[in-house]
């Protein structure tokens, strides 16, 4: 029964429409949350919760690298910049986009027009071509396919696609000198469990040897992409649910569940949270396709 009352709660967050069909492209969580006070992570890093996501502010001595720019809307954009001006006067130089969803990309064409630099994946660019969101993300003016490092003031920022989880355009940000990494939406907080966005690239199955990935980083905090501040030893607990759900539903696609009951006997009650799963014939694809140890 719990089950499948966890499967009528993934079908109603994502409509009416069957579980093999790939959702609507959606803003993210917490869109309606408005931009939080500044929180010092570290000394020099800072966030800004609120307004769909966190955004990231690294001061350095020649200006801001900022970390995603919220869902979209002047209101957002200056509560965000006010933000940033309590703890510094200087401009952000860099934007660093995670990926192309709306609460992380929608004041992009505020920070270019203000002569900033948006760093995004190459996918991230391309998936924002078919993206249904308005008003759609501006691109980013810079992409990258697996590593680029931005370096401001004598501070260096890692901008690393360790693979598909959440899109196909994924960053993970790592700042080396104070051991911080900000996951983005590869790892979630609460109860809202993750989601795998195959509309827009995504890879349920992908998230495992993302978050192994991130886990080589030396780091020991991480902001995720809404939330509270975390651990490496709350990634590493996430990573493990993660291979949980995978080795469940692998075992049930196995025994011959058809896509269609699959999301009803996979037991996730005991984790903490639910996977957004919408596409479940992807998943099983997935799942059914021969994977590297």
């Amino acid at each position: 029964m719990r089950s499948a009352m966890v499967a009528a709660v993934i079908v109603a967050a994502w409509g009416a429409g069957p579980l093999a069909q790939a959702p609507a492209q959606g803003p993210g969580r917490g869109g309606g949350q408005p931009v939080q006070p500044i929180q010092m992570v570290k000394p020099g890093l800072y966030m800004v919760p609120g307004g769909g996501a966190n955004s990231i502010v690294r001061v350095t001595p020649d200006g801001v690298i900022l970390v995603d720019t919220k869902l979209p809307g002047e209101a957002n954009y200056t509560a965000l910049l006010e933000q940033i001006r309590t703890v510094t006067p200087l401009p952000v130089k860099t934007v660093i986009v995670t990926h192309h969803h709306a609460d992380h990309t929608g004041n992009d064409d505020r920070f270019i027009a203000a002569g900033a630099e948006v760093i995004g994946h190459a996918v991230l660019a391309s998936s924002l071509d078919t993206y249904q969101f308005d008003p759609r993300p501006a691109k980013p003016t810079v992409t990258y396919q697996t590593e680029r490092t931005v370096k401001l003031g004598g501070v260096e920022v890692r901008v690393l696609h360790l693979g598909r989880a959440h899109t196909g355009g994924d960053s993970v940000v790592y700042f080396p000198d104070l051991k911080v990494v900000a996951t983005s939406d590869a790892v979630t907080t609460g109860a809202t469990g993750p989601l795998a966005d195959y509309a827009g690239g995504g890879s349920f199955v992908g998230f495992g040897p993302v978050l192994d990935a991130m886990l080589k980083l030396d780091f020991d905090t991480a902001i995720p992409g809404a939330g509270p501040l975390l651990t490496k030893a709350d990634v590493q607990a996430f990573r493990t649910k993660i291979g949980t759900v995978i080795d469940r539903a692998s075992a049930l696609v196995k025994a011959g569940v058809a896509p269609a009951q699959l999301l009803m006997q996979l037991k996730t009650d005991d984790l903490g949270w639910t996977p957004r799963i919408p596409q479940v014939d992807a998943f099983v694809a997935e799942l059914s396709a021969p994977r590297k140890n």
